[in-house]
C-alpha cells in the first residue's frame, strides 16, 4: 500500500511517499520558503535528485509541485495519483478530542479549525494541507495523526493546572504537549536499543519548535509545552517558560495589545529575540566571533534544558537515558555540549569526541564511565505518521 505523509507547517512542507507495510521510502523530499519571494524545492527517490528555486505562492502550490514531481515522466514514481491508498498528516494540536490517529471527516477538519487559537502557527497550516489533499488525492484516505496523542498518559498530577477546577472541568485546560509523534519515535529506538524492561528517558526535541519529555516504561508522564506550543524550552522564536505577569506588566503599564504580545512571545521572541538570528548556525558562528548577545543566548538555552532534565529525574526517580533529536538535537554538537556540562550528579559524562558527531543512526556520545547513556537518535516523524495511518486502515 502506498501512503503519503505530509507534514504540512506555517511555511513548508515535508514529504515521504512509503510501500507499506514494508516502510520502504519510495522517494521524499521538502518545499519550503512557502509565500516568500523565493521558494526551494527538493526530492529525492532511489534514481533522481533534485533542487529548485522558486516561487511558491502558497500551500496548494506547493502541494501541487509536490505532485508534479510525483508524477514527471523523467524523475517521478507515480502514473496516477490513484496509486496513493492514503495521505497522512501530522496535526499539532487536537485538544480534548483527538486521543488517537483519526480518519479525517467534516467534523474533524470542524474540530481543527476550532483549535486555531491553541496553535497559530500549525494547526491552520495542517488544515489546509488536508483540503488541498483532498483535492487532489482524492481517492486516497486522508488520515490526521496528532501530535498531543502521546502525551494522554500524563497523569493529572502533572497536566493540570492549579487554577478553579471549573477551567478543566468545562473548558478543558490542561497541558496536552506536543511533538508527540516524534518524542514516540525516539523513546521507541530507545528502549530497543537499550534492552531494559523497565526504562526512564528523557527526549529532548531541539528544532525551530522545542520540547522535552519524561517517558517511564514507554509513557509520557510529563512534558514542558503546555496548553499551546509556546511553554517550556527556549525555541527559535517563541519564548518558552516565562512570569505571566510579564503579560499584564505589557498590557496595562506599557501599553502593548494582547494581539501584539502574542505576537511577541509566538515570532519575535526566544533565540531571535535574544539574538537577532533565527538560524542557530548563524549564532554558534556569531558565539565564536564573540558576540555576548549570542554567547548568552546559548548558555541560557541550555541551562534552561538542564532545569527540566533535572525536575524530571526527579519524577521518575531516575534516569536510563537521555535522547537528542530533531534538527539541533541532531546536528549541533554545542548544543549537546553545553547541555550535558557539570551534570556529572545526574550521571551524565559527555565524550567530546564521540560527540563530535552528525548521527544518521542511534549513537551514543557519553563516557564509558556515564551511568546515563547518551544517546543521538535522528526522528523521523513522516515513518511514524505512515505507520499509524497504516495501522488505522
Amino acid at each position: 500500500m502506498k501512503i503519503l505523509v505530509l507534514n504540512s507547517g506555517s511555511s513548508s512542507i515535508k514529504y515521504q511517499l512509503f510501500e507499506m507495510p514494508e516502510q520502504h521510502v519510495i522517494c521524499s523530499g521538502l518545499i519550503e520558503r512557502i509565500g516568500l519571494e523565493m521558494g526551494a524545492v527538493h526530492y529525492t527517490s532511489e534514481t533522481n535528485n533534485v533542487e529548485e528555486a522558486t516561487e511558491i505562492k502558497d500551500h496548494k502550490a506547493g502541494l501541487e509541485k509536490v505532485v508534479d514531481l510525483l508524477l514527471d515522466k523523467k524523475t517521478g514514481v507515480l502514473h496516477s495519483t490513484d496509486e496513493i491508498k492514503a495521505v497522512g498528516h501530522r496535526v499539532v494540536h487536537g485538544g480534548s478530542t483527538f486521543t488517537n490517529t483519526t480518519e479525517v471527516t467534516q467534523d474533524v477538519k470542524d474540530k481543527i479549525k476550532e483549535l486555531f487559537s491553541l496553535a497559530p502557527q500549525h494547526n491552520p497550516a495542517n488544515l489546509e494541507g488536508i483540503q488541498v489533499a483532498e483535492s487532489i488525492f482524492n481517492k486516497a484516505k486522508q488520515v490526521a495523526v496528532f501530535d498531543t496523542a502521546f502525551h494522554q498518559s500524563i497523569p493529572i498530577k502533572a497536566y493540570k493546572y492549579a487554577i478553579p477546577n471549573k477551567f478543566l472541568e468545562q473548558e478543558k485546560i490542561r497541558l496536552y504537549g506536543f511533538h508527540g509523534t516524534s518524542h514516540k519515535y525516539v523513546s521507541e529506538k530507545a528502549i530497543a536499543y537499550l534492552q531494559k524492561e523497565r526504562t526512564k528517558i528523557i527526549t529532548i526535541h531541539l528544532g525551530n519548535g522545542c520540547s522535552i519529555t519524561a517517558i517511564k516504561d514507554g509513557q509520557s508522564i510529563d512534558h514542558s509545552l503546555g496548553f499551546g506550543p509556546v511553554t517550556g524550552l527556549i525555541m527559535g522564536s517563541r519564548s518558552g517558560d516565562i512570569d505571566h505577569t510579564l503579560i499584564f506588566y505589557l498590557v496595562n503599564t506599557l501599553g502593548y495589545s494582547i494581539n501584539d504580545v502574542n505576537t511577541m512571545l509566538q515570532k519575535e521572541s526566544g533565540m531571535l529575540g535574544l539574538t537577532g538570528f533565527s538560524d542557530l548556525r548563524d549564532i554558534e558562528a556569531a558565539a565564536e566571533n564573540g558576540d555576548t548577545n549570542c554567547q548568552l543566548a546559548l548558555e541560557m538555552n541550555a541551562y534552561r534544558i538542564q532545569k527540566y532534565i533535572g525536575s524530571y529525574v526527579a519524577a521518575m526517580n531516575g534516569l536510563d537515558a537521555i535522547v537528542f533529536t530533531a534538527g539541533i538535537g541532531e546536528n549541533s554538537e554545542l548544543v549537546r555540549k553545553l547541555v550535558c556540562t557539570n551534570m556529572e550528579t545526574f550521571g551524565i559524562e559527555l565524550d567530546e569526541v564521540k560527540n563530535n558527531v552528525r548521527a544518521k543512526q542511534i549513537t551514543e556520545i557519553h563516557k564509558e564511565s556515564s551511568k546515563v547513556k547518551v544517546l543521538v537518535i535522528p526522528t523521523n516523524e513522516e515513518l511514524e505518521i505512515a505507520k499509524q495511518t497504516y495501522q488505522l486502515l
